[in-house]
């Protein structure tokens, strides 16, 4: 299989990135400063990642607004123009969620959204919502960190001060770009989408500034400590809106939306089992797919597990019971060897 590249392929080669696939791409995992330098980077100044593996599907035209409100799950009316929200495309029979998205509503055009969804998923979005796949036109860089704003703001102006869950508009080398006060780390930020043409030379300019360059790896530890479910993860096929605790992505008060009967009806019988954290003793990480236990008795699956750079040690996530109230002790199986850990509230910091 042939993977895609991003348009700042080059710009990772020369940082001397680990390249490896992602969701059919060829994307950095890391740089040589290593993981933990790159994740902390990001929690106590500032880091950029290339995120433009994501997909961007442009829906547009006056019937735009009412085909995303009748889909996906969230309600576009708690929002307007100038805005970015979190949404779920969901199944219709099973109310699992096909795929997590952020919407993009332009402020400038009205009628215009650039919907967010995952790498591999980009196809099956435009099935179910139509519009044009952008993808291959621009890459996207995630400015991430406390310092995150002022780092860019050199380098794109006004724009990186667009706020949190906001969208606007400007140019880099005289070409649109689109800028969004949203990310995957926990930490505040932008997203800036580029052309691909000019994409190379802005991050060039973030580096200058003092962005510190960050892989996918980083992103997925910063992503577990914020408590942040990854498709493929915590969430995917049997996994529900509520079950992974995100309720509140459900626009209820809206006519319809695509698996609203399914999600109804759990919604009414009450959940079997809630994404809950997990604090391990010690530096040994759990990861995905370790059994959680109480006793002899298995109660669950680790769905993403690490070493928590800024906690010290090893955090976990995994579906559970809903009783089980957060202080209590369970044991992770990995590898034949036992771990203690505690039920623990999320996010983890």
């Amino acid at each position: 299989m042939t993977l895609r590249q991003s348009p700042l392929v080059a710009q990772h080669r020369a940082l001397d990135a680990q390249l490896v696939e992602f969701g059919g791409w060829e994307m950095p995992i890391s740089y040589p400063s290593g993981t933990v330098a790159e994740h902390l980077s990001c929690r106590n100044a500032v880091a950029m990642f290339d995120v433009s593996h994501l997909g961007t599907v442009r829906v547009s035209g006056h019937d735009a607004f009412d085909r995303l409100q009748a889909t996906l799950t969230n309600d576009l009316t708690k929002v307007e123009p100038g805005r970015a929200q979190y949404t779920h495309l969901l199944d219709e029979a099973t109310a699992s969620v096909v795929d997590d998205i952020i919407v993009w509503w332009h402020a400038d055009d009205p009628e215009c959204f650039d919907v967010m969804p995952n790498a591999s998923n980009t196809d099956g979005v435009v099935g179910a919502i139509g519009g044009d796949d952008i993808t291959a036109t621009r890459a996207v860089i995630a400015v991430q960190g406390p310092e995150a704003v002022d780092t860019a703001a050199p380098v794109i102006g006004e724009l990186a001060h667009v706020g949190r869950f906001r969208v606007g508009t400007g140019e880099w080398s005289g070409l649109p770009l689109t800028v969004a006060g949203t990310g995957y780390t926990g930490e505040p930020g932008i997203e800036i989408s580029a052309p691909a043409e000019v994409a190379p030379s802005l991050w060039e300019a973030l580096a200058e500034a003092g962005a510190t360059p960050a892989g996918l790896g980083a992103r997925d530890t910063l992503r577990l400590e914020a408590g942040l479910p990854l498709h493929g993860h915590e969430l995917g096929d049997g996994i529900t809106p509520l079950q992974a605790g995100l309720g509140w992505v459900v626009g209820w008060k809206k006519p319809s939306f695509r698996g609203r009967a399914a999600l109804e009806a759990e919604r009414d019988a009450g959940i079997a089992r809630r994404l809950t954290g997990l604090s391990v003793e010690g530096r040994r990480p759990p990861r995905a797919g370790c059994q959680v236990l109480v006793g002899d008795d298995v109660i669950g699956e680790v769905t993403s597990g690490n070493f928590s750079p800024v906690l010290g040690h090893g955090i976990a996530m995994a579906f559970l019971p809903p009783d089980l109230e957060a202080g209590s002790t369970v044991e992770i199986d990995v590898r034949g060897k036992r771990l203690s850990a505690t039920v623990t509230k999320i996010p983890f910091i």
